[in-house]
């Protein structure tokens, strides 16, 4: 078995966006992501999961450079990743197929883990 993450890719969300979301429509959402999530746990097939705060720091070049980021600037953002283990990237693909942020025009990055 091989390791892979999956990154996922969303639009940067507007302030405006989440302030027209009901209580049950965040729910809604939330419960899509647990039940694809689950279904990939009941395989024994993930390693961990978690979203990420669409605010940070990024650090740069051998002076290491300390900048706020991601930009609101950009259209995209990392919105979370998910580790999980496969017999090949095709295997990874078709376990990322069923991931909620299609529905919102997302997208997720299928990237193998390297073994040192």
């Amino acid at each position: 078995m091989n390791k892979y993450m999956l990154a996922f890719w969303n639009a940067i969300p507007s302030e405006q966006d989440f302030a027209q979301l009901s209580p049950e429509a965040i729910q809604a959402e939330i419960q899509k992501w647990n039940d694809w999530i689950g279904g990939i746990a009941a395989q024994g097939k993930m390693i961990s999961a978690a979203g990420l705060y669409p605010t940070g720091k990024t650090v740069s070049g051998s002076n290491h450079v300390i900048t706020d980021g991601p930009f609101t600037e950009g259209k995209e953002i990392i919105g979370g990743f998910m580790i999980l283990t496969a017999d090949t990237i095709d295997e990874a693909v078709e376990l990322s197929k069923g991931c909620p942020i299609y529905d919102s025009e997302g997208r997720v990055e299928v990237r193998e883990i390297q073994k040192f």
